[in-house]
């Protein structure tokens, strides 16, 4: 596929956008979720190998062929390896769905409510590998814990100012501000994050696009203004702790929002189950996910 194919796809594609990108501190969790235990791998370099097969074999199975996943989120070291001979992007687009990176560093420490991203010191090299990768866009995640005005004006400016670096490169962003769904002032708190998103969306030049990738927000349809935005490619969902079933209810209320689900996707699955098996669990919950994301 090329750019302007991977556009259309996202902008208009009926589907969802696959989270396949845990990193570090995450990813012992993730395979421990899949049934491999922290004794069935030594060091880094055999953890991602662990998660890297868990990933490909979720790409190569039939259902997440099916049509129905438009995008998938890597991780640098899944962008980096192979699936079935294949670079990683490549094998997406085989299958019809459009690659992004996961380009954050971290977050800080909370302050003033929120958790900003750590400085993005690989930034260039990694856009510039990406890019040449054949990757189509971004995604990098801040988190709120607060409806303090401050500080959620603080994080939504930081993402637009590496999105602002990522377009610069060639690559589509995809903004992720998400708000802590625990969080008891979440309906107030999502107000003030909205109206600093728009602030920060009629500030953008002219034919500039950018994605969202937003906490399913307390209020149905709260973000209806962004996804009408002209400067606003597509508008996605994370599933922030719900569970498939929760998360697939809630996002359906939402019209025009898509899902990007990293857990309610994949926590089904385990590796001692047969291929057959592995696919059935898989597509039940790639076939949920799309009918919440194309309900609205």
């Amino acid at each position: 596929m090329k750019t302007q194919e991977m556009t259309d796809r996202i902008a208009n594609g009926q589907g969802f956008i696959a989270a396949l990108d845990q990193s570090g501190g995450s990813t012992p969790k993730a395979l421990r979720g899949y049934g491999v235990e922290d004794s069935e791998w030594s060091g880094d370099d055999e953890m991602f190998a662990a998660i890297h097969a868990m990933r490909a074999r979720v790409i190569t199975a039939p259902s997440f062929a099916s049509g129905k996943v438009i995008g998938a989120i890597l991780f640098e070291k899944t962008m980096d390896g192979l699936v079935e001979g294949v670079p990683t992007a490549e094998a997406l687009k085989q299958r019809g769905i459009v690659p992004f990176i996961k380009v954050d560093q971290g977050l800080e420490d909370e302050a003033q409510g929120v958790q900003l991203m750590k400085d993005m010191t690989k930034l260039d090299a990694l856009l510039e590998k990406s890019a040449a990768a054949g990757m189509f866009g971004t995604k990098m995640r801040s988190v709120i814990k607060s409806a303090n005005p401050a500080g959620i004006a603080a994080i939504v400016a930081q993402q637009f100012e590496y999105g602002a670096r990522i377009a610069d490169a060639g690559l589509m962003p995809i903004l992720e501000p998400e708000y802590d769904i625990n969080a008891a002032d979440r309906a107030d708190g999502e107000a003030i994050l909205l109206a600093e998103i728009m602030k920060g969306l009629d500030a953008l030049p002219e034919g500039r696009q950018v994605m969202l990738k937003l906490s399913i927000p307390a209020t149905a349809n709260l973000y209806a203004p962004a996804i009408a935005h002209p400067n606003v490619l597509r508008v996605v969902a994370l599933s922030g702790g719900y569970s498939t079933d929760d998360a697939c209810a809630h996002l359906a209320r939402n019209a025009g929002m898509i899902a990007s689900f990293s857990r309610g996707l994949l926590q089904d699955l385990r590796k001692g189950q047969s291929d057959a098996e592995f696919d059935a669990a898989l597509g039940d919950a790639i076939e949920a996910i799309y009918r919440a994301s194309v309900a609205g």
